[in-house]
């Protein structure tokens, strides 16, 4: 999400076709405002897929997933990052003079100190410098600084998070700032099954990371309120307001705690013989939507406040709440 002349943008990879029974896997980047962040008005496909080059790493067919877009005051343009999930995953890189576009395309296949990219998030500080976190060959995170353009890293990074192996192994990369402090959450790795996330903080943008545990409370799933955090928003307009915007790809495959348990021992037997999964187990696993037969053309989001009570920022579950109350609405909007 971007905040921008008193508007919301909300964008994403466009799923509406993606039903797991053929090729398309994303249509285009399409992106959503609102004034309220109740109420959201369809802005349209604002990057469109390339339908025509079966090469384009806009084609339908290809990967693209998580979108990230910076202003770069020194350029003055919108610069957006998006992950391919290919064999070898990559960036494509895209910039704009304005946020709704036209995008241009400014570096493809681009693999960041030789690495096969995974989930990733951008942040930019006060004094308009980039950072980029990304999870790399299924082995660790890497965070580093970005270019005065935004279009490449600098020499300087940090491999956090490795030694680990499926599905302990870190993804979804979320940063963010609270009294100073440098906050990542991250997933498991379970394709698009929900899992436990993780918190880890740091004094400094680039780390190191120290985890501090799972920031879900009360998560009786095991799988971060069945979702997948993918952004934190600190809202400008309210500075006690941080909305943690979480993907649920498939929500008819609800994750109990006996199916976490289950999935996992499966995997973690791929690593360690001394696991012994059931038949039961497998079974769990056979019946689960991995990536190739995920029909994600409904998923849908869970969006929740950030708790900044305790020893760190938490989670917790609201089957309703309202990002302002009745007043300030009405107050905002008069404005």
């Amino acid at each position: 999400m971007i905040y921008e002349n008193g508007t919301y943008y909300w964008y994403g990879e466009n799923k509406e076709f993606t039903t797991g029974k053929d090729e398309i896997w994303t249509w285009g980047i399409r992106f959503y405002s609102s004034k309220d962040l109740v109420n959201w008005k369809d802005e349209g496909l604002v990057i469109q897929p390339d339908i025509e080059d079966k090469g384009s790493s806009l084609h339908p067919s290809k990967h693209v997933d998580r979108p990230h877009i910076l202003y770069n005051k020194k350029t003055q343009k919108y610069v957006c990052w998006v992950k391919l999930s290919e064999e070898d995953g990559y960036f494509l890189i895209m910039t704009s003079e304005n946020l709704l576009g036209p995008y241009k395309m400014e570096k493809d296949h681009f693999h960041p100190f030789d690495t096969s990219v995974g989930d990733f998030d951008l942040w930019q500080d006060e004094n308009g410098n980039g950072y980029l976190y990304f999870e790399h060959d299924h082995a660790g995170v890497i965070s580093t600084g970005l270019t005065e353009d935004f279009l490449d890293v600098q020499g300087e990074h940090l491999d956090m998070f490795t030694g680990l192996k499926p599905p302990y192994t870190r993804e979804g990369c979320t940063h963010f700032v609270y009294k100073e402090k440098h906050y990542l959450f991250t997933s498991g790795m379970i394709g698009y099954i929900p899992n436990p996330s993780e918190i880890a903080v740091s004094d400094t943008p680039l780390g190191p990371y120290e985890v501090l545990g799972n920031p879900h409370r009360d998560d009786s799933s095991s799988a971060s309120f069945n979702s997948q955090i993918s952004y934190v928003f600190h809202d400008p307009e309210r500075e006690d307001l941080y909305l943690v915007m979480a993907d649920r790809w498939v929500p008819e495959y609800v994750v109990t705690k006996a199916k976490y348990e289950s999935l996992e021992r499966v995997i973690t037997f791929q690593y360690n013989s001394e696991i012994h999964p059931t038949e039961a187990d497998y079974k769990v696993a056979m019946d689960a939507p991995f990536l190739g037969n995920a029909n994600t053309s409904i998923a849908d989001y869970v969006w929740l406040p950030l708790n900044l009570d305790g020893e760190y920022p938490t989670i917790e579950w609201k089957e309703e709440w309202r990002p302002y109350m009745e007043e300030e609405i009405v107050e905002y909007l008069a404005k």
